[in-house]
């Protein structure tokens, strides 16, 4: 692969770069369903838009001429029923076609759409159907149980196969046809909405944030520098699109450039991975270091019929640790690039496939073209190499950073200047940027910061451990110690001499004073619903203990 040179895209990286991957200049009006859909449509209507595989193997193709008139029939459909520019409607759906369709339809109409995560419960839901005012819901008759104690419930479309529906809903399929395949994009400005998205909560209840139509130049620009994804390429991000990274790079970025994306309509396993990947010839792959341990687990045996088909993979929504990029290059041929971002900003900070520039393992990269990434103490000033201190983004250098505050609440991290992401890191000599750890997660420990990054990277390098999260227990001659929580592969049982052996494993890796001190084997770690590791809930539990232990 030839790539470009970093210093040659970012040093001369403009706004109107960005916006050059648009059908038009922002400031002449936007629609993200005519950016996704209707222009791809009128130069090849039969081109490829979605692939479909539903968990029984049942399968389909949607061009994006079928998406155009179906996208017309709903939007139609919606200004019946009195949906404007501007209003918020929510859907909760599997990975299926008619999702799509919906976010589509919203997005022509000029409203604004809001991913409900099929895992959610009745509050969940709740909470974020009455924080974004939404007009309507869209489901299925498997998650429509889940709506019948929400209050405040707005007008429900289900898709209802053939099953009965509840009273007062609209079934969605016969709504459709009943409308014509015709309706023209409504244009909205670039600062307009066509997202709100909720933060995932790893650190606190989450947030609303409206993502305007500008945000879609910056998620093609990841696409195309970070991803490197290719005409020739067949992608597959098997992030769910009910998050953030779902519905901007496996919706909004490969459909903003014209290319198809792919939809798997069941649970992620390790024999359902490797059949979409060979069924489909998959040779560009996006996803989690969750969903990566998890194949890891079952061994190379189990991957072996991909290995050597993956051209590029890349790694996103916590850190990834060294051993798995290790794992991948070593057993199926293809090295994993790992990629930061976060909600409210999308991918800023990339190991970038289509980039020339130094990738270290631990890393998670440079700046992406469009952002300037710094690193701040605690009264904002950059810090140099070696100096760990918060992940921050300068707002004055940064033309692609769309972010502008959380809707209800203040945002004390948007400053004048810049962006404070939470996130603890260090510059490294070169320009890159290592991760460490959310700042809250950064452990004091006689004197010294121990990121638990690093740490739980040690453990993972043992073969006895399948996933691991380090904190900091509150401790009266060190102020914390550092606790690990293990979970163990298949095979492996916990014992004291095996916690002596990993605590001996990371003496070696990293030093004396950044060991666990106290190793817990649990079954499962807390987690996210989109898989973030939540290590808040285990300090917070370690601290509760100290506390009944010294009262």
């Amino acid at each position: 692969m030839t790539s470009n040179s970093y210093e040659r895209i970012h040093g001369g990286f403009s706004l109107e770069d960005a916006e050059g991957e648009l059908s038009r200049p922002a400031a002449s009006g936007l629609n993200a369903c005519y950016e996704c859909c209707d222009r791809h449509a009128e130069r090849d209507p039969d081109r490829p838009a979605l692939f479909y595989e539903s968990q029984a193997g049942d399968s389909a193709i949607y061009t994006f001429g079928q998406l155009r008139a179906l996208s017309a029939q709903f939007a139609n459909f919606l200004t019946g029923q009195g949906i404007k520019p501007g209003d918020r409607l929510s859907a909760m759906l599997p990975r299926r076609p008619e999702l799509l369709v919906a976010i589509l339809g919203a997005w022509r109409v000029g409203a604004v759409y809001q991913p409900l995560f099929t895992a959610f419960g009745p509050k969940a839901i709740e909470h974020r159907l009455q924080q974004a005012g939404s007009r309507m819901i869209i489901t299925d008759t498997v998650n429509r149980p889940k709506l019948e104690t929400v209050q405040g419930l707005p007008t429900v479309v289900t898709i209802s196969g053939d099953g009965a529906l509840p009273v007062g809903d609209l079934d969605f399929w016969k709504e459709l046809r009943k409308h014509p395949a015709q309706f023209a994009p409504v244009m909205r400005s670039a600062d307009d909405g066509y997202l709100i998205m909720f933060t995932s909560g790893t650190t606190g209840p989450s947030k609303a944030l409206t993502v305007p139509l500008r945000a879609i130049a910056a998620f093609v620009g990841y696409m195309k520098y970070a991803i490197d994804l290719r005409p020739e390429d067949r992608f597959w991000n098997v992030a769910d699109p009910g998050w953030a990274y779902g519905l901007y790079y496996a919706v909004t970025g490969p459909l903003a450039m014209g290319l198809p994306t792919l939809f798997y309509d069941g649970p992620f396993n390790v024999e359902s991975t490797v059949r979409v990947i060979r069924k489909y010839g998959v040779t560009n792959l996006a996803g989690s270091p969750t969903a990566y341990r998890l194949l890891i687990a079952a061994g190379p045996e189990a991957l072996a019929p991909i290995k050597g088909q993956l051209r590029v993979v890349s790694s996103a929504g916590e850190p990834l640790n060294p051993e798995v990029i290790r794992w991948f290059r070593d057993n199926l041929d293809v090295t994993i690039h790992d990629h930061y971002g976060q909600t409210e900003t999308g991918m800023v900070l990339c190991n970038h496939h289509a980039l020339d520039h130094p990738v270290h393992l631990g890393s998670a990269g440079f700046s992406s073209p469009g952002h300037r990434v710094v690193v701040l103490d605690d009264d904002d000033h950059e810090l140099p190499p070696g100096q760990p201190g918060i992940l921050s983004l300068d707002r004055r250098a940064s033309p692609l950073l769309w972010f502008t505050g959380y809707e209800g609440t203040a945002t004390p991290a948007l400053g004048e200047t810049y962006y404070r992401s939470g996130d603890t890191v260090e510059l490294n000599p070169d320009g890159s940027i290592s991760f460490v750890g959310r700042a809250d997660d950064v452990i004091t420990s006689s004197g010294y910061r121990i990121g638990p990054f690093d740490v739980e990277s040690a453990l993972l390098e043992h073969p006895a451990v399948i996933e691991a999260a380090v904190v900091g227990k509150p401790d009266p001659e060190r102020t914390e110690l550092v606790k690990a929580f293990v979970v163990l592969g298949a095979g492996h049982a916990a014992s004291d001499a095996l916690s002596a052996q990993l605590q001996q494993h990371v003496k070696l890796r990293l030093s004396a004073h950044a060991y666990p001190r106290e190793i817990e084997f649990v079954a499962e770690l807390p987690k996210t619903p989109s898989g973030k590791i939540q290590r808040f809930i285990l300090r917070n539990a370690e601290k509760a203990k100290a506390e009944a232990a010294a009262g």
